[in-house]
């Protein structure tokens, strides 16, 4: 298919943790073989693409990509999170958007499981007398009969619960509609009077929420003071839920054991940022998210909706967004 033709289903050129979207098309093309799936791989092709696209998917869509798009009507978001991109405009247009959710849970659960066994083993802490070739016994902590609070239980939250089950541990969670319920064995609210109650029993606190105006800070100096001086931070959520400042406040006068940080505010997290000299802080560069079936799992949500959307235009899609 040339690029003068019209794309049946348009993927933008962006890729994601390093991994070429050459391989995100293909993974595409082998779940849609009667398909015509093209990828356009420069600018100039995108905006020459999209003009005719009713389906597209990618990465980012910005306004400026947008205002090419005369026919787009579902537009398949690869990654979780779609803050990033021009909802307002979109809405306006009728365009149906659908994101990520649930291709990062295996591979983030996974990822906080590791950092909470890291803290309850002090894995760190063998690993500094192996590079010193010190035989010397330390104190460590017992995972099981823990609390571990989960804040968001979406599939990243659930995730972590799933792999929390065989430990023994209680479980909180904590989303914006309690009464939904969840996989934690109590689920709570952002309530300021459960949330301080949760703090104080938590020595495991897992952030896995979305960046919102709720979120946005809600781990602050008060929350840093209620929470238990032995409990462990673990965000795999947004830079921002944390306030910066005031974590290293706590780390600095010991409110809390330590932090596993995938994500920083700001981020990347420069050089010379006080955060990268605690031997309590575990430091990922927003590196959590990478798995090598991304681009699998994504494609098999974004085929089946391109399969129902090709079936009737109106149907309801897989992690369709609000709009």
């Amino acid at each position: 298919m040339s690029e003068s033709d019209t794309a049946e289903l348009l993927v933008l050129r962006r890729g994601a943790h390093g991994m070429p979207i050459e391989s995100y098309a293909d993974a595409l093309r082998t779940r849609l073989p009667e398909w015509d799936v093209t990828l356009a791989r420069t600018p100039t092709a995108e905006r020459d693409l999209i003009e005719d696209a009713r389906f597209v998917t990618g990465m980012m869509l910005d306004e400026e990509l947008l205002e090419h798009a005369r026919s787009l009507e579902v537009f398949g978001c690869a990654y979780a999170g779609t803050g990033h991109l021009p909802l307002t405009e979109l809405d306006e247009r009728d365009v149906t958007v659908t994101n990520a959710s649930g291709v990062h849970g295996p591979n983030i659960g996974e990822h906080v499981l590791g950092a909470i066994l890291r803290f309850a083993r002090r894995f760190h802490v063998g690993a500094r007398r192996q590079e010193r070739r010190e035989w010397r016994h330390y104190k460590t902590h017992e995972l099981q009969d823990s609390t571990v609070t989960i804040v968001g239980l979406g599939a990243i939250g659930r995730a972590v619960c799933e792999r929390l089950e065989a430990f023994g541990v209680e479980t909180v969670g904590v989303r914006y509609s309690p009464e939904k319920g969840g996989p934690t064995d109590e689920v709570i609210g952002f309530d300021d009077e459960e949330f301080e109650d949760a703090l104080a029993r938590t020595e495991y606190l897992v952030l896995a929420c979305p960046l919102t105006e709720t979120t946005r800070g809600v781990i602050d100096r008060e929350a840093l003071v209620t929470i238990d001086p032995n409990a462990v931070l673990v965000n795999v959520a947004r830079g921002p839920v944390v306030e910066t400042d005031a974590l290293l406040t706590a780390l600095r006068s010991g409110w809390i054991r330590g932090a596993a940080l995938d994500v920083t505010d700001p981020e990347p997290l420069p050089e010379a940022h006080p955060l990268w000299t605690f031997s309590n802080v575990q430091i990922t560069p927003h590196n959590a998210g990478h798995t090598p079936k991304y681009y699998d799992r994504l494609a098999d949500i974004v085929a089946e909706n391109a399969s129902r959307f090709r079936a009737d235009p109106n149907a309801e899609l897989e992690n369709q967004i609000d709009s």
